[in-house]
């Protein structure tokens, strides 16, 4: 091709070729590079948690999930900023009381506060769904870890272990557990009565959380950061406690959200069968249970209402945070 032919084709922007294939090329003066094309050589690789963070500040289910959780844990922590009255003071003169100012909801068949009830009773709930999933997630992680990891025998004496007791269903379990403990102490203080009721649960639903850990720990020990770090000298030990543990515990944090709510209908549950907290101690649990009687006849029934109507609100918050937090740690699944 002589230098006026490639010139004329630099200049139409088409390369030589057959007749009819020719190839359209733009010269560099139409295609600058952009901003948005220069790459920062020189900055920090941003960690996974970073990233889901930045993800998760523009989910419109985690500001719904925290303003709920929110509203909440401020109840649970000073719930004198909801109502003044005594959940603990009933007077037989108020018995079905309609509503009056202060008392929105008016006065179950004891005369207490419908409200104050419900305030006061989220501090028991919420203590033992957090402490159930802290307790649950603390094995989860050890046994799931520790069985991923080091394989071998002691991979399958924990799997066994985890599926005899994944195999027991957790509420018929903790019903069985609560009732030997209530004949044994029958008379229990308020955290007593909590610790109680956490360590029935944990017991039975840590098996879910090791074979989730079990799993991504399984995943995660083969990758090359890994080798990279064992080949600069670290142990074992410090791979899975500074490597690998930390890795793998995206599936764990979105099922212990989850599990939380799960916990605290399951103390809900049990306290309305009369095994869960004591009578004498508030909770949502408990409201239900003594409302049980007003269902048949079909009266006054918002005594069962505003009880339940919190841990349905309550659940929701968590089950929306799960939610929120599994499509942050993991974009594909909201594709899907």
């Amino acid at each position: 091709m002589s230098d006026s032919s490639a010139n004329s084709a630099r200049t139409s922007g088409r390369t030589s070729g057959r007749r009819g294939q020719e190839r359209f090329v733009a010269s560099i003066e139409d295609t600058p590079l952009r901003e948005i094309d220069v790459v920062d050589v020189d900055a920090v690789p941003e960690s996974q948690w970073r990233e889901a963070w930045k993800r998760l500040r523009r989910s419109p289910l985690f500001w719904l999930a925290t303003v709920i959780l929110v509203v909440l844990a401020v109840m649970v922590a000073f719930p004198s900023l909801f109502t003044s009255a005594d959940p603990n003071q009933a007077s037989l003169g108020n018995q079905f009381a309609p509503p009056s100012e202060g008392h929105p909801f008016g006065y179950n068949f004891q005369g207490a506060d419908i409200w104050a009830r419900t305030v006061y009773g989220a501090r028991a709930s919420v203590a033992v769904g957090v402490l159930a999933t802290l307790v649950t997630v603390l094995l989860g992680i050890v046994t799931g870890a520790i069985a991923g990891f080091y394989g071998g025998i002691v991979d399958t004496l924990i799997s066994r272990i985890s599926d005899i007791f994944f195999s027991i269903p957790l509420l018929l379990a903790a019903i069985t557990v609560l009732s030997v403990i209530n004949n044994l102490i029958p008379n229990r203080t308020f955290w007593t009565a909590v610790i109680v009721v956490v360590m029935a649960l944990a017991l039975f639903a840590w098996p879910q959380i090791t074979r989730q850990m079990r799993g991504a720990v399984l995943e995660v020990k083969n990758l090359e950061f890994v080798d990279a770090a064992t080949a600069i000298g670290a142990s074992k030990l410090a791979n899975l406690r500074r490597h690998i543990v930390p890795n793998a515990l995206s599936p764990v944090i979105v099922t212990a959200t989850i599990t939380l709510g799960i916990f605290i209908v399951s103390e809900s549950a049990l306290s309305f069968l009369g095994l869960g907290l004591p009578q004498n101690i508030v909770s949502w649990g408990n409201d239900l249970s003594d409302a049980q009687t007003l269902v048949r006849s079909g009266q006054n029934l918002v005594v069962m209402y505003v009880p339940a109507t919190a841990l349905a609100v309550t659940v929701l918050g968590f089950v929306l945070l799960g939610e929120a937090v599994r499509e942050a740690l993991d974009p594909k699944a909201k594709k899907s």
